[in-house]
């Protein structure tokens, strides 16, 4: 009995590596995207800084202050200070040449306003169409008039003090958003190839079937660990390229143990598997699945808690991020990548990925033994 169980397993789990394997499409989302997309993507953003963005002063204060705060930028590496303008509107001639990529205006009263221990403003326009251009002139100028504030505070108080950026002390793009990006292309690239799967299964066994029927398909649960353990054998393998391979190829911060790695992304895998299978059992046809997913890859990575603080998301929103591993598989992985956090650190992430592989594995048990009973 035993014998026919394993027999009947490795069978399934045979074809479907087949099937995974003759598919033109499936190989597609389970090889070449995970193999492709995180390379063009770390490429693009490889450069996580630019250096000496041109920009234009205009300074209606004329003070030391005014003239201090102006060297500050000018002396930072990711801004040059081209020259100063009259106006605004001489400023504005000078971008729309393409002489300068913004402006940094320092109003007449900047300096009165902080001798008075009032708040001063400081207006930066920058260019928009170059993203980086713009992180570089507003940063700097950020840091420049916090810097001047703080020593202005620190000066009465008599104390001294030394800025550092934690956890990603480049302040680049690159450090910042690829490990989300990782952790999302495992989730939805295996929910991409597993739902033109089932697509095309139901498509040719009729009646809407999620499997062929056959003496090897007998029993439900065989027909999932032998589809399960062949998406798990393939994602092991991009898991580790994606999590380990790709940070050391364009030498992105990775301070993660094994062991720590591990223990995060199995149960991420794991959980991503049975929320692809539950999933895609409600896709018709192989091309709905992409209509679906690909349309929720960047309201995932907005709720993940990353790219916008968690502690803004609404109590629902972020119940609804609690539906997908990429939430938890997102921020165990910054945490221990990037922080040095330790699994200890990151349980409830790992707790609540596994929580989630059960609960999606009893979804797809009814969803698989409802097949079965057709």
């Amino acid at each position: 009995m035993i014998k026919r169980w394993l027999s009947d397993t490795c069978y399934v789990w045979a074809r479907e590596m087949r099937t995974v394997v003759k598919d033109e499409g499936v190989l597609i989302f389970f090889v070449l995207v995970p193999l492709v997309y995180p390379l063009l993507y770390s490429w693009i953003y490889n450069n996580e800084t630019v250096r000496d963005v041109p920009v234009v002063v205009v300074d209606n204060c004329h003070s030391k202050m005014s003239r201090e705060l102006a060297r500050k930028i000018d002396a930072s590496p990711d801004v040059e200070v081209k020259g100063y303008a009259a106006d605004m509107q001489e400023a504005q001639m000078a971008m729309a040449r393409q002489d300068a990529f913004g402006i940094i205006y320092i109003p007449s009263d900047f300096d009165r306003k902080l001798l008075r221990r009032e708040q001063a403003t400081v207006s930066v326009y920058c260019d928009m169409s170059l993203l980086l251009a713009y992180k570089a002139i507003y940063i700097t100028t950020m840091s420049a008039t916090g810097d001047m504030n703080a020593r202005l505070q620190m000066k009465s108080a008599g104390k001294t003090f030394d800025e550092v950026a934690m956890f990603n002390p480049s302040q680049g793009y690159g450090t910042f958003i690829l490990p989300a990006v990782l952790m999302l292309i495992i989730q939805q690239t295996m929910a991409l190839g597993i739902g033109m799967i089932t697509g095309t299964s139901r498509e040719r066994n009729g009646r809407g079937r999620l499997y062929p029927s056959g003496k090897h398909y007998r029993n439900f649960l065989q027909v999932m660990l032998g589809k399960s353990l062949c998406y798990f054998m393939i994602y092991a393998v991009v898991t580790v390229y994606l999590a380990c391979v790709i940070p050391q190829i364009f030498s992105f911060m990775q301070i993660a143990r094994p062991v720590d790695l591990i223990a995060l992304l199995v149960p991420f895998v794991i959980a991503c598997i049975f929320f692809a299978m539950t999933v895609t059992s409600m896709v018709r046809y192989r091309e709905n699945v992409i209509l679906i997913v690909v349309f929720m890859s960047v309201p995932l990575m907005f709720i993940s808690g990353l790219s916008w603080p968690q502690s803004n998301i609404s109590w629902w929103w972020q119940s609804v991020s609690w539906l997908f591993p990429s939430t938890f598989g997102i921020q165990g992985f910054v945490r221990i990548s990037e922080m040095g956090a330790t699994a200890h650190d990151i349980m409830p992430s790992i707790g609540a990925l596994w929580l989630q592989a059960l609960c999606y594995f009893l979804t797809t048990c009814l969803i698989y033994g409802r097949t079965q009973r057709k």
